[in-house]
């Protein structure tokens, strides 16, 4: 059973890992808090089972069509809705979770619902691992959870449009007088970020059935991943979700997992009253951006 629960945790965790890996980068570099993050992951979901069944594609183009879609939808949003209330912190939030619930809610009025909406594993079979079998698909999202955070880094740190990014998340004003676009620097992260949970979509999605009521749950476990993390704090949210995924995984062993969504609420309540800024939310430190 201890086996069990750490492997089955260690997925679990890398799953909210993946989930909340593009809000967080967004929010990291330009301070907008994308609440149509979920609906953008349902989105992604929806394109991938469009490109491959409606209009035909070999589902690895869908996949890679249904990704950059989604990244694409992430920056018209920043250049032509978000570029206009930027600063105004509610009116974010009100602009872009509208614009998911628009998105949700069309998806449901146009019948996208059933359990015929499923996309194929990328990987078949599974493996016995001790005493416990675990598939393919969960171990591939796993290694895509580690790959994609070493990716990031390394990107943050060793590339040209990286480091611009951590100038922007660092100090937006400094960076303008160095000639770089803040504007320019915010598109593509509202882009990565919607690029990523369309990844996330892809990645997590086969394990079950897309749904529009899925968004809201997705947003719910991104944020809470995020604000316990600390908001802008890879770090913070890598260890966010080991916390969260083990404590989930615990709760639904020992009572039931429809249990499990309170974890999130909870440990959202908790972090706030105990410390607002999460575990790892000193954002003014450079080192704990991105």
């Amino acid at each position: 059973m201890f086996q069990g629960v750490l492997l089955y945790g260690l997925v679990n965790s890398a799953i909210l890992v993946l989930l909340a890996l593009g809000f967080n980068l967004t929010f990291g570099i330009s301070g907008i808090s994308n609440f149509a993050y979920g609906a953008i992951y349902i989105l992604a979901g929806y394109l991938a089972w469009i490109f491959a069944h409606s209009v035909g594609l070999p589902y690895p183009v869908a996949v890679g069509l249904a990704v950059a879609s989604a990244a694409a939808f992430g920056a018209l949003l920043y250049r032509f809705v978000l570029l206009r209330v930027r600063g105004l912190v509610l009116s974010e939030v009100m602009a872009t979770f509208g614009t998911g619930l628009v998105i949700l809610e069309l998806f449901r009025y146009l019948g996208f619902v059933g359990f015929r909406y499923t996309l194929p594993v990328f990987f078949e079979g599974s493996v016995a691992i001790g005493e416990t079998y675990l598939d393919f698909q969960r171990l591939f999202i796993v290694v895509l959870a580690a790959g994609l955070v070493t990716a990031l880094w390394l990107f943050t740190h060793y590339t040209k449009m990286g480091l611009a990014f951590r100038a922007i998340a660092q100090n937006e004003e400094t960076a303008l007088t160095l000639g770089i676009d803040s504007d320019r620097v915010a598109t593509w992260s509202v882009a990565f970020g919607a690029g990523l949970a369309a990844v996330a979509a892809v990645a997590i999605l086969p394990l079950g059935t897309i749904a529009p009521e899925g968004g809201y749950d997705i947003l719910m476990q991104a944020l809470a991943v995020c604000i316990v993390g600390g908001l802008g704090s890879t770090v913070g949210i890598v260890l966010a979700s080991f916390l969260i995924g083990y404590a989930q995984i615990l709760t639904a062993m020992y009572l039931e997992t429809h249990w499990m969504i309170l974890v999130s609420l909870i440990a959202i309540l908790l972090v706030l009253i105990v410390s607002p800024s999460g575990l790892l939310g000193r954002q003014k430190q450079l080192e704990e951006r991105i």
